[in-house]
């Protein structure tokens, strides 16, 4: 039975699931969530994620909300399908990847988040930016990356010299920021420009991003 995800091919939680699911070479089903109508507020949805929001994945008689959550149940149990995204046969290098996925929730993204907002989400529905916002979140972001920029040239991803979780989990973000003039933050930073070059043409990654456009 294939997995089951509620959400939308353009928003980055949605996105970050998929990937997961993709890595793992597991059959998905995407059912679409009508935020025009707010289908995502109404009872039936809410029986699902009682916050309303997406994604949310079905497996069997287990629903599960909240993209991180999912992508770390999807990768302990297809451990051994497609790529290892936690290291957890080596205790060592799963604790890594522990703390650079709690880097990129802590630190990463509400720093690219408010940024990637203003400039393409709220205009695509209508609304104005505010530059203040995004230049404070911009500073924000040119320091996480400057951590980023020192450890990336001391190994070739962020928990070590293997792609997992904790760089995935980056993608939807950063994939949107590099759509915007700000994409100078990647690419003046070498170490950083050359690890997202990496994970951003990783096949499973190119087959979400195909889907991701702002409208």
């Amino acid at each position: 039975m294939a997995l089951k995800v509620y959400g939308l091919p353009m928003s980055t939680c949605t996105t970050r699931v998929l990937a997961c699911i993709h890595e793992k070479g597991v059959e998905v089903e995407l059912v679409p969530v009508d935020f025009k109508v707010g289908e995502h507020k109404q009872p039936p949805f809410l029986a699902k994620n009682p916050f309303g929001q997406i994604p949310v994945l079905e497996d069997g008689d287990l629903t599960l909300f909240e993209s991180r959550a999912i992508t770390a149940y999807v990768s302990h149990k297809y451990k051994d399908k497609g790529v290892d995204l936690l290291r957890s046969g080596n205790i060592k290098e799963a604790g890594l990847v522990s703390v650079w996925t709690e880097v990129e929730a802590q630190q990463f993204n509400p720093a690219i988040s408010p940024i990637v907002y203003n400039l393409l989400i709220a205009p695509a529905f209508g609304m104005q930016a505010n530059n203040a916002v995004v230049e404070a979140n911009v500073e924000k972001l040119g320091k996480v990356l400057d951590v980023y920029e020192s450890r990336l040239s001391s190994s070739k991803y962020l928990a070590g010299d293997f792609y997992s979780l904790a760089d995935l989990h980056h993608f939807p973000y950063t994939h949107y920021l590099m759509q915007t003039k700000w994409a100078s933050l990647i690419n003046t930073r070498p170490h950083v420009k050359a690890w997202w070059e990496d994970i951003s043409t990783r096949p499973a990654l190119k087959k979400v991003a195909e889907k991701m456009i702002m409208s």
